[in-house]
């Protein structure tokens, strides 16, 4: 699959506007607030480009600040530790979403090129202002309302969904409830500290599935093939790429829906649109509902780095700093991304001498850790593994992924505690 795209920019380096880009030695910083797994990743594409990238992170032993040469440390909420990490960066960007807007308005006005803008981001802070936008513009969204009281809520109905407006991840800050005692359950104490709460109608979804795409300042577009998130507890457990059976029509228009939501919406860098596919019925137009947005590199498109010919953290900094974007083509007729996550009680045996057992047994596993303590079900990195047959290829990405968590064998193999 090829980008979805304009007309290439301009190529003199004069025209991106970065000092000193005509020098071969002079290549550009970008910033990226956040010290975790995807700040980490993004490193390893600025390394292959030439770039530097500087991090803003809390601790030093952060994913990304154990790899950066250039850590500022300090809060993604103080104004002064931004600024400083973005002295002379050719973009600032986001390992995630919640940093104040006003702050970032600040610095869009004294000249920080901030990618994705203010206006842009807070679509992917604030579920209740997204799912606003996303009505008025005609997308498909789950029935959805503001509560702020028991009353209201009730008057939603049941089956439905409460998520904070604000925060939550991974399945934090997210409530299903098949019935309102449940529903008031968790909601009233919110209430009572003055939280107003998303509801939304439980929608009876076939699957999930991801559209992953990037954006450039220039209006250059690219997209991913579609993509199944599987997922457990809420968390996304496992991706396949392309999503198996979906149809040319359907993979179509989410690619479609999603380079049209990063054009008007203004996004510079990787948008993922998590989608619900649905029955088709006159609310959902092609079976596709709009679940959430994530405005920067996403689990969704990890498969990429090892199953496509542009993974999504080169193709973040390509458009952030505006480059021509990447071929996004699949190398291989499936990929399948399977998390890590952390077992109940690490295994005495340590990371190393697992990953030592996994390569001994399956040296085509592609394994990216993020240099995080193991703690139960954290993500403490993932597995890629390439092949023909979907069936074939879970089945090694998922067992792959599992040993690494568990120092066990999903299939009962002893093989010399690991060895091959």
């Amino acid at each position: 699959m090829t980008p979805v795209t304009a007309a290439s920019p301009p190529s003199s380096a004069s025209a991106t506007g970065r000092p000193g880009a005509h020098s071969p030695v002079a290549l550009p910083t970008v910033t990226m607030v956040g010290g975790g797994q995807l700040a980490r990743m993004t490193h390893q594409a600025a390394i292959a480009l030439g770039q530097r990238l500087r991090v803003l992170a809390q601790h030093p032993d952060d994913p990304a600040a154990q790899v950066s040469p250039d850590v500022v440390l300090g809060s993604h909420t103080d104004l002064d530790a931004l600024r400083t990490a973005a002295v002379g960066a050719g973009a600032l960007t986001f390992d995630h979403e919640h940093v104040p807007t006003e702050h970032l308005e600040v610095l869009v006005a004294e000249g920080v090129n901030v990618a994705p803008p203010p206006h842009a981001l807070v679509l992917a802070q604030d579920k209740l202002a997204m799912r606003l936008r996303l009505a008025e513009l005609g997308v498909p969204v789950p029935r959805f309302a503001a509560v702020r009281t028991a009353a209201e809520v009730r008057a939603f109905g049941a089956p439905l969904v409460l998520k904070m407006i604000r925060g939550g991840y991974d399945g934090r800050g997210v409530w299903s409830a098949d019935d309102l005692d449940t529903a008031l359950t968790v909601a009233e104490p919110l209430f009572a500290a003055g939280t107003t709460l998303l509801a939304e109608a439980k929608v009876p979804f076939r699957r999930e599935l991801a559209a992953v795409v990037a954006r450039s300042p220039y209006g250059q577009g690219a997209a991913w093939p579609v993509v199944e998130s599987v997922q457990r507890a809420g968390q996304c457990a496992v991706v396949i790429a392309p999503a198996p059976g979906l149809t040319e029509e359907l993979a179509t228009a989410a690619e479609e829906l999603a380079l049209r939501l990063a054009a008007e919406l203004g996004v510079v860098g990787v948008l993922a649109v998590e989608l619900f596919e649905v029955a088709p019925d006159p609310d959902a137009p092609g079976g596709l509902l709009v679940n959430e947005l994530a405005m920067r590199p996403h689990n969704s498109g990890h498969w990429g780095m090892d199953g496509a010919v542009t993974g999504q953290f080169e193709q973040h900094l390509r458009a952030v700093l505006d480059y021509p974007l990447g071929d996004t083509t699949p190398l291989a007729p499936v990929t399948v991304m399977a998390n890590i996550l952390g077992a109940p009680q690490a295994p005495a045996m340590s990371l190393d001498e697992r990953l030592h057992h996994l390569f001994a047994r399956m040296p085509e596993a592609k394994v990216h850790l993020y240099g995080k303590a193991e703690r139960p079900s954290r993500k403490i990195g993932h597995v890629n593994v390439l092949g023909d047959d979907v069936a074939d290829v879970r089945e090694r990405a998922e067992r792959a992924a599992h040993w690494m968590a568990h120092a066990r064998w999903l299939d009962g193999w002893d093989g010399g505690n690991g060895h091959g």
